[in-house]
């Protein structure tokens, strides 16, 4: 007859103990020899790429689009403003906002307000300059991690319905959309405010001066959008650039002053203003410095790209007012200097003061200063400095 192995409950306390301390140790070990996998994916970060026309936001654009982590869109906001062509920006703020909103989501079945019953990826605003689509899953032709191209993409990526657009949104870390119609931040703060969203804005502003004299070489594509901001009002042809580039600048303001000058909680941290001409004259620190603002890594690949398409020959803008060549970055940022009368110049002064002033673009006096390539025009970043009260004054005066 087999005996009974008594234990007492002290004793069986202490054996618990130490078979749990067993385990840990053996957990603890395991931990350490297995191999680590990955971390969880992280959700989503939102970008708005906010800028106004011709400041360099289609180059822009590209920066973010080519980057492979990055679903970009060039302006999905111009299904809202094309639907409804004679009314002002005021008018339409908040169904652009949350059209935004809802792509920002991957949920593209909010164009179909704004989109004509066949609705294939072709029918979205400037589709092709989205690397995003012309790479699977929504296309076969640019592998992942390569660059795309635009003309390529054009003829060979169509495809029925959004549904591979909506696929591939889904497969990106980073969703950037570029917009030129936000003129405040304020109706932007329900998506800052949205837990959903890591919500960033990059505002890119450009020297007026420039803006004034790119627009000029395609002034054609603008008519429209100069009547959307002066919300249809009827003013002399003679006026309309001039009163449009001073509604743009004030907007500078506008955006600069809420996000910088006792920002709300929600918005501290989530701004960053650039200038083009910063970005142009040392392109691979500036984009490095944005890059790290979203949570975004430089690649050699992309590195190579930046230089190429900075450092090019070219020396203007092309017909196609969105097109992206290689060209000499600095040598565009300065062309205006040369171009445009300074006539021209002063009255674009004249609108701008104020917003050149708390910008950093220094004003010119005369023809011959305006054409002195020696006299640097833009105020440097370091120790350059925001200064409110100077700028106050000189919007009163403006």
């Amino acid at each position: 007859m087999m005996s009974r192995c008594k234990i007492s409950y002290p004793s069986l306390i202490v054996l618990v103990l130490l078979q749990g301390m067993t385990l840990l140790m053996f957990y603890g070990w395991y931990v350490q020899v297995k191999p680590q996998s990955p971390p969880p994916t992280q959700s989503k970060v939102h970008v708005l790429l906010l800028s106004s026309w011709r400041s360099g936001s289609s180059f822009m654009g590209q920066v973010f689009s080519q980057h492979p982590s990055v679903f970009y869109l060039m302006e999905p906001a111009w299904h809202v403003w094309s639907s409804a062509p004679r009314v002002g920006m005021r008018f339409l703020r908040m169904a652009v906002r949350d059209l935004i909103h809802r792509v920002f989501q991957c949920d593209f079945s909010v164009m179909d307000s704004y989109m004509p019953e066949q609705r294939n990826m072709s029918k979205i605003f400037m589709w092709s300059h989205s690397r995003a689509l012309c790479s699977p899953p929504a296309c076969s032709l640019t592998p992942r991690g390569q660059f795309s191209n635009q003309s390529q993409c054009y003829k060979s990526c169509d495809s029925d319905g959004l549904q591979k657009v909506e696929d591939a949104c889904n497969t990106y870390s980073h969703v950037v959309l570029k917009e030129v119609r936000f003129f405040e931040l304020e109706s932007l703060y329900p998506l800052l405010k949205d837990p959903t969203l890591d919500f960033r804005i990059v505002h890119l502003v450009r020297d007026p001066r420039a803006v004034v004299r790119s627009k000029e070489q395609s002034a054609g594509s603008f008519v429209r959008d100069n009547a959307m901001v002066l919300e249809q009002k009827n003013i002399p042809a003679s006026e309309v650039q001039y009163q449009a580039i001073q509604e743009i600048c004030r907007s500078h303001v506008r955006i600069n002053e809420r996000a910088m000058l006792k920002p709300p909680p929600f918005l501290k941290g989530r701004y960053k203003m650039v200038r083009f001409e910063d970005i142009a004259f040392n392109p691979l620190k500036e984009i490095n410095d944005i890059y790290d603002f979203v949570g975004l890594q430089m690649t050699p690949e992309l590195q190579d790209w930046i230089v190429t398409v900075t450092q090019g020959k070219g020396k203007g803008s092309t017909k196609d007012a969105f097109d992206i060549t290689s060209r000499n970055a600095k040598a565009v940022t300065q062309a205006w200097r040369k171009a445009l009368p300074f006539s021209k110049v002063k009255k674009v002064q004249d609108a701008c003061k104020g917003a050149m002033s708390l910008l950093g673009y220094r004003t010119v006096d005369n023809e011959r200063e305006q054409k002195n390539m020696d006299v640097d025009l833009l105020v440097p970043k370091v120790p350059f400095k925001f200064n409110w009260e100077v700028h106050t004054k000189k919007v009163a005066e403006s």
